[in-house]
């Protein structure tokens, strides 16, 4: 043995003495080892990413906060939701966003800081000034927190309900469902919550292709800050359906569109899940007396899609809406009318040959003449393990589960009132091809508001989305959110330390 290997030695065993555990034997021959599965853990940190909620000074808006009780979290962590700088501009330069900067600074105090896993949090803000926020949850309250946001605006352009689920940052979303019509007034949000700029890119695709513009190249979102950007200063075009794409060069955002229409009301557009071949749409509420499909085919080739409605006792195939061709790089919207008839429904999309990846949204209209609102519906992933949604109350609540291929069990969770109130659990068997609005459970001795936690016990999977419903000044008005896996837990392969690999050979 020479010196050199002599040293290794002695180094690896002072190393295991410091580890607690090493590997000195000699390597293994090639293939003896069997691969162990990756064990799944609670995440450590979840970064969210609230809009600023309103340019109304008569919006009211509540933030509901909360985090499912996981196993495996320990007793450690924190979450908080605090203002984004806003960044100092001349008060004369609208730039891209086409809103005059104020030239201050939000402070940088909480907003709302939850005390505990299983009970939600609140917090509120009212008029015009209420700012973006930037969330962060470390530890225990990391694995599955939601964050929603919700705005009542009593008059004007987008008067109504609108609410949103707090969002983590990313580099690429599709909004299908976009306008820039004479009645409409659409914002795109963009939330920067890192210490460096962002650059960002943004597309608009309208009937005819894409709306070439260097006006939304380059676009700056500051760190720590939001920019909304009015997509009127984009394109002179007036297109009643856009898809738009938003694309990070470096950096990360958060994005959500506000769409404002004059006559039927306002929302927040949340991003289609990724591009597929297959998508569902969950939970249109069964009073709909309007649902207009917006798809869009990112790719080179058109897609050519199945349309089915999943009712309570089955899919149906609406009559002469069949099948949707989308032809690629061009927005496609159909109107479906009041395709729900009175029930619970989800649409399905499938392909009818070759898979062509698409994303879609609806926009459904409730009420009639002067008392309609509108909402949007964004194409979902299924709720996976486990999803969950704030802000709930006893009675202006619905929950639609959807099971579009097999049928499925889950389990849904009814956490304590952020006032007080002990959570409940019910579960519920969704046949296959069908859509339920079920009757979620209320937490006994109920104040506050509450979580629902939806969870896939067995089965195929299951698509959910929660509508809120309430009364301002009259107007029958409503929300959507979809409820997509909270990726509250990620795998972890197994390893140890094998200081063989220092051994000369």
């Amino acid at each position: 043995m020479n010196r050199t290997t002599l040293s290794l030695i002695v180094g690896a065993t002072a190393l295991a003495a410091v580890t607690g555990f090493a590997a000195l034997d000699a390597p293994a021959a090639s293939g003896s080892d069997t691969p162990k599965t990756a064990v799944r853990l609670p995440v450590e940190q979840t970064r969210l990413l609230c809009p600023q909620p309103s340019n109304s000074d008569i919006a009211d808006t509540s933030y509901t906060s909360f985090t499912p009780v996981a196993q495996g979290t320990g007793d450690s962590g924190k979450a908080q939701l605090a203002p984004a700088a806003e960044q100092s501009t001349d008060s004369t330069d609208t730039g891209k966003s086409g809103k005059a900067g104020k030239g201050k600074k939000r402070s940088d105090a909480p907003t709302l800081t939850p005390k505990q896993p299983g009970t939600p949090a609140t917090g509120d803000g009212s008029g015009a000034d209420t700012p973006a926020l930037i969330g962060t949850a470390t530890g225990r309250f990391a694995p599955g927190w939601t964050v929603q946001e919700t705005t009542a605006v009593a008059a004007g352009s987008g008067r109504g309900l609108l609410g949103v689920n707090c969002t983590a940052p990313d580099t690429e979303f599709w909004f299908p469902g976009a306008s820039t019509a004479a009645s409409r007034t659409d914002y795109v949000h963009l939330t920067n919550p890192d210490d460096s700029a962002a650059v960002v890119d943004i597309e608009l695709y309208g009937k005819d292709g894409n709306l070439k513009s260097t006006v939304g190249e380059g676009i700056t979102v500051q760190p720590h800050s939001s920019e909304p950007v009015l997509l009127s200063t984009l394109t002179a075009a007036k297109e009643s359906d856009l898809t738009v794409h938003v694309s990070v060069r470096s950096g990360r955002v958060a994005a959500a569109v506000q769409a404002l229409d004059d006559k039927l009301g306002g929302d927040w557009l949340a991003a289609s899940t990724d591009p597929a071949a297959s998508l569902v749409l969950p939970g249109i509420p069964k009073d709909a007396t309007d649902v207009r499909l917006v798809a869009f085919a990112p790719g080179d080739s058109d897609a050519d899609l199945k349309v089915r409605l999943a009712s309570p006792s089955g899919e149906i195939t609406p009559a002469g809406n069949e099948t949707v061709h989308v032809k690629a790089g061009m927005t496609t919207a159909v109107d479906l009318g009041d395709i729900t008839r009175g029930e619970a429904g989800s649409l399905v999309l499938t392909p009818t040959g070759t898979p062509v990846p698409v994303v879609a949204a609806l926009r459904v209209v409730r009420g009639k003449g002067s008392g309609q609102e509108s909402a949007f519906i964004p194409a979902t992933a299924p709720v996976g393990a486990r999803a969950s949604v704030a802000d709930n109350s006893a009675k202006g609540t619905t929950l639609a589960l959807t099971a579009p291929g097999a049928t499925a069990t889950v389990k849904v969770t009814a956490s304590a009132g952020s006032e007080g109130g002990t959570a409940v659990t019910k579960q519920y068997t969704i046949k296959g091809g069908t859509t339920q609005d079920v009757d979620a459970p209320v937490p006994s001795g109920l104040k506050g508001t509450y979580a629902l936690t939806v969870e896939t016990l067995s089965g195929g999977p299951v698509y959910a989305s929660r509508t809120l419903r309430t009364t301002i000044e009259g107007l029958s008005a409503f929300t959507v959110q979809t409820l997509p896996d909270d990726r509250g837990t990620v795998a972890v392969p197994e390893a140890r330390q094998d200081l063989s690999v220092l051994l000369e050979k």
